[in-house]
């Protein structure tokens, strides 16, 4: 096996908050002691990429976190990972020998938790640059790029049957709002859910409801544009705060005879997570709070709305340990038992990623996903390096899952053709 170089390619990179990202060529380092270099093939837009564009934070970065590609090499230690091989990145990892990953009570790894720094864990150092102009990463992931590295430990092996153009929203959000739902707070058949925010996450945590068998799950948000869609989720009835004088906690609570069974903060505002645990009934009302919050990010909130017996609980990644639930949830998806392609409403180049900001920004979509990577070749930094072989297994890969999809869909035409005639022959 040859030893991996640095190469060139394509990437959106934020170099201050808020504005437009721009695509340069960058650098790309191999990847080091028990990482992996992804060729990135589809990746989508999250709201916490808005929100850390937007905001003062570490530039310049490459953002996006939700990614699906292939393994393009990988550094020394690693044995999980081979060329070829298909993979999830996820912005938590799991290392799977901590405290916390052998607690059986935590999803939240201490050696691959969240990455703040922008820098890789084996040397504090980036591998992206731009004519030895250090780039940061964002999320221990980078998806903007056309090519990334990211630890091992932070990589879902999948098989290559699976959409890699779709299965990139398990990455998070879906993720994120299913496993709400049914890993943190557990919803039980017949209960009622109400669910603060409609985008992505919290149409995922009313999807798991409704797959629970919640009763009532109703959707908060000042966006009534929004409401139509969210229906196809699981959401029973929706609520505009702008329709009502009182609070909104007041008007759950009065729908609702008393309170909600559950609730979710999904939009990342800590008054609305006040709000949430308001609106659940004493007792045993239990509120998750989802959302990443812009601003602000104490929670204020009277000590008696948490001795009437409610609960509040924090909620990362849906409390998945991503090697060991997520090839089961890719499993529930290929089963077609959960639904992802809906959430993506737009499709785009991605040449065209500042679009996909702006309606993420305006409210016009749920997730848009950028699927054109596979159009762009690296560029070898070491002229001498045999680039085009270097690239064939994923050519041939990706041409084999071509004509595999191609014999299905042929079988399958052939199997109801034959099926149909039998019919008619029938008496």
């Amino acid at each position: 096996m040859s030893t991996p170089q640095v190469i060139t390619c394509k990437a959106a990179v934020a170099w201050g908050p808020g504005e437009p990202l721009v695509m340069e060529e960058v650098q790309v380092c191999p990847p080091q002691h028990m990482e992996i270099r992804v060729k990135v093939v589809s990746t989508s837009l999250c709201r916490s990429d808005l929100t850390a564009w937007e905001y003062h934070a570490i530039f310049p970065r490459i953002l996006g976190h939700e990614g699906s590609g292939i393994v393009e090499s990988v550094g020394l230690g690693v044995t999980e990972f081979k060329e070829g091989d298909h993979v999830l990145t996820v912005f938590i990892g799991e290392c799977m020998a901590c405290r916390q990953c052998t607690s059986g009570k935590s999803s939240i790894c201490q050696v691959l938790g969240m990455e703040r720094k922008g820098l890789m864990r084996s040397d504090q150092k980036t591998r992206f640059s731009i004519k030895g102009k250090p780039i940061y990463h964002y999320c221990a992931v980078s998806s903007f790029s056309e090519y990334t590295v990211v630890h091992s430990g932070c990589a879902v092996k999948l098989s290559p049957l699976v959409p890699l153009e779709k299965i990139c929203l398990l990455s998070c959000g879906v993720a994120t709002g299913l496993g709400a739902a049914w890993n943190v707070a557990d919803v039980s058949k017949g209960s009622t859910v109400v669910i603060f925010g409609l985008g992505t996450v919290g149409l995922s945590v009313a999807q798991g409801a409704k797959l629970r068998g919640a009763s009532r799950i109703i959707g908060v948000d000042n966006n009534p544009q929004k409401f139509e869609n969210a229906k196809a989720f699981g959401i029973t009835e929706v609520v505009d705060p702008n329709s009502y004088k009182e609070p909104i906690d007041q008007v759950i609570k009065r729908i609702t005879d008393g309170g909600a069974d559950f609730s979710f903060e999904c939009v990342g505002d800590t008054d609305v997570v006040t709000t949430a645990v308001q609106s659940c009934c004493d007792g045993w009302g239990l509120t998750v709070t989802v959302g990443v919050p812009k601003v602000k990010p104490e929670i204020s909130a009277h000590y008696g709305i948490l001795l009437m017996g409610r609960t509040l609980k924090g909620s990362l990644f849906g409390g998945w340990k991503p090697k060991s639930d997520l090839p089961s949830l890719v499993e529930k998806y290929v089963n077609k038992e959960i639904q992802i392609d809906d959430y993506i409403t737009h499709n785009l180049p991605f040449d065209d990623i500042n679009k996909a900001f702006n309606l993420m920004k305006e409210g016009k979509c749920l997730r848009c996903a950028l699927v054109e990577f596979r159009l762009h070749l690296p560029k070898a930094q070491d002229e001498r390096s045999p680039h085009f072989w270097h690239f064939l297994p994923i050519v041939v890969v990706e041409f084999q899952l071509f004509l595999l999809k191609a014999l299905v869909e042929k079988s399958l035409q052939l199997n109801l053709e034959h099926y149909f005639q039998n019919l008619e022959q029938a008496p």
